[in-house]
């Protein structure tokens, strides 16, 4: 399978450096991405919105595999699930599975972190004092230091602009998976239950489950060999 990583905010293809050879050890093949404006800290964003990210990553789904099959599992990490999701309604005939890692699709005009202020632009990664607790476990000194180093800015439109999807209903077709880090299933479930707006969309998917990998916000360093392995395991499904 190919499986086309899509990184959440801050992060470019180096967060999947642990994560990558797990999965081609295991025979399919790994494509991390750096969406635009996330080639470097000196990059202009400024005119980078979810349209583009989410052209980008429709952008690998065509390059990668056999046009002709459905043989891409699409996975997004935090704010990256949303954009991905927005790909899967863009080329719902090549995706078998889309896996949302410590994330959930969003409905139409959905805003992935309206909380967040842009400056100039742009969102720097915020400081440690300003996540939850329930962000950083297992993420020990040496690897905030680490995230730190290669964090990038994201764009600000993309954090705070709304989420646009093709009007397709085949992308509720595509075979789900939200990895649960920060949450239980029975969490996410209660929350769709309670008629949460935020996983709204969630609950109209056809075909969707949630697989637990306790740890924080950050598996793709806190518990990468584990993630590899759960992401070969629905590839493989």
């Amino acid at each position: 399978m190919e499986i086309v990583l899509v990184p959440g905010f801050w992060l470019t293809a180096d967060a999947w450096r642990e994560v990558a050879p797990v999965i081609e050890k295991a025979g399919h093949r790994a494509h991390p991405l750096t969406l635009p404006g996330m080639e470097s800290r000196e990059s202009d964003r400024r005119a980078i919105g979810v349209r583009e990210h989410v052209e980008a990553i429709v952008r690998s789904i065509d390059e990668v595999g056999d046009p002709s099959a459905r043989d891409v599992v699409l996975v997004g990490h935090s704010g990256g699930g949303p954009l991905s999701y927005a790909a899967v309604a863009e080329r719902p005939d090549r995706i078998a599975r889309v896996v949302y890692v410590d994330s959930w699709p969003l409905s139409p005009d959905g805003v992935v972190a309206a909380d967040l202020t842009p400056v100039d632009g742009e969102v720097p990664l915020p400081e440690w004092d300003d996540f939850e607790d329930a962000d950083l476990v297992d993420l020990t000194d040496e690897q905030r230091a680490a995230f730190r180093e290669i964090a990038v800015p994201s764009p600000g439109a993309v954090v705070t602009g709304p989420i646009e999807l093709k009007d397709d209903d085949r992308r509720r077709a595509v075979p789900a998976t939200v990895v649960a880090c920060e949450f239980t299933p029975a969490d996410l479930r209660t929350w769709i239950d309670g008629g949460s707006p935020v996983f709204a969309e969630l609950g109209t998917l056809e075909r969707w489950d949630v697989v637990e990998l306790s740890t924080g916000h950050w598996p793709m360093f806190t518990r990468p060999a584990e993630l590899g392995a759960l992401l070969v395991q629905l590839a493989e499904r």
